[in-house]
């Protein structure tokens, strides 16, 4: 190799880890998307919004969320994945993305290689609710219930793979009960239809199952944290209600398309740990039933790449039911 050759390698590396640097200190010159993938209203939902605004007001921008429901979250998921790697595009999500590839036997995503993990925003709970209208008032008497009208009890999510629906076939399996799933595009739609008994009986979020609770339009049984939630002080776990060890702890943060500049993502992830610091922010998520996380983009991805084969085992044994 000629010394001309030696040379100029270190001089294009600087120049592209300047180019680099450069990049992420202009971040960002414009507005910004959010992509959810759920309809509007439902925990996901909410979290996002609140990350999406105090993303503005750190960085003089404009973050905003774009619902983009459909396919059990595959849609809005895909529409990241394929979009260019800058940072201006991103996506708010849950656990449902580390369990498409138990529910889609083709996936046009892989949730690992597809995307940079920016942060983990909140963990989220949910609680188990049934419509007035079931003669069930604990969750040992839905369990009761169930056992005598098996497969005849129609239970609603958010779609497949879905958090909540997640939450249900992990107390299916635990109660050894089989409930009727009927995915909706979202969790909002979904609970309207609890409301309403349509459907009588729904994992759902504490953010989105505060204001109906409250109201009495629809009655706790119990939660899916391993203690009581503060919003929610006299509704039991699920664990105390017969099933010790039961817990659901729901993850809700963000990811970028693969390949986006490290140097965006350590600043989006930095700015994502300075947001969940302020005590505004914290109260905030806290009066919604959650726990901010924070953490490295790096934990995060761990995470995902774990659940991925937890998933595929707890819903591959039965995939046809899972969907």
């Amino acid at each position: 190799m000629s010394n001309s050759l030696n040379a100029a390698i270190p001089i294009a590396l600087t120049i592209a880890l300047g180019s680099a640097h450069a990049q992420a200190q202009q971040y960002a010159s414009k507005p910004v998307r959010i992509i959810v993938p759920y309809t509007p209203g439902g925990g996901v939902d909410i979290m996002g919004r609140l990350a999406a605004l105090k993303y503005g007001e750190r960085f003089g921008v404009q973050f905003l969320v774009e619902n983009r429901a459909g396919g059990g979250t595959v849609i809005g998921t895909e529409a990241v994945a394929r979009a260019a790697p800058d940072g201006y595009t991103l996506l708010f999500t849950n656990n449902a993305l580390s369990a498409t590839p138990a529910l889609n036997d083709k996936l046009p995503f892989d949730p690992v290689q597809s995307f940079a993990p920016v942060g983990h925003f909140a963990s989220s709970y949910n609680v188990l609710a049934v419509h007035p209208s079931l003669p069930v008032k604990s969750v040992k008497e839905l369990v009761a219930l169930a056992r005598a009208k098996p497969a005849q009890l129609n239970y609603a999510s958010a779609g497949n793979g879905s958090a909540i629906h997640l939450a249900m076939v992990m107390f299916e399996s635990a109660a050894g009960i089989e409930l009727v799933h009927i995915p909706y595009k979202g969790a909002a739609p979904a609970l309207i239809d609890v409301i309403g008994g349509q459907i009588t009986i729904m994992f759902t979020s504490a953010p989105a199952a505060l204001e109906p609770l409250l109201a009495g339009r629809v009655r706790a049984l119990g939660v899916s944290s391993v203690k009581r939630l503060a919003v929610l002080p006299n509704v039991p776990t699920i664990g105390e209600s017969g099933y010790p060890g039961f817990e659901v702890n729901n993850w809700l943060g963000m990811v970028a398309p693969a390949q986006t500049p490290p140097e965006i993502v350590a600043r989006l992830n930095s700015e994502m740990n300075a947001i969940l610091a302020l005590p505004e922010v914290k109260d905030r998520i806290a009066a919604h039933g959650n726990d901010p996380a924070g953490g490295a983009p790096d934990v995060m991805g761990d995470r995902i790449k774990k659940e991925v084969g937890q998933l595929q085992k707890l819903l591959g044994k039965n995939k046809s039911k899972a969907r």
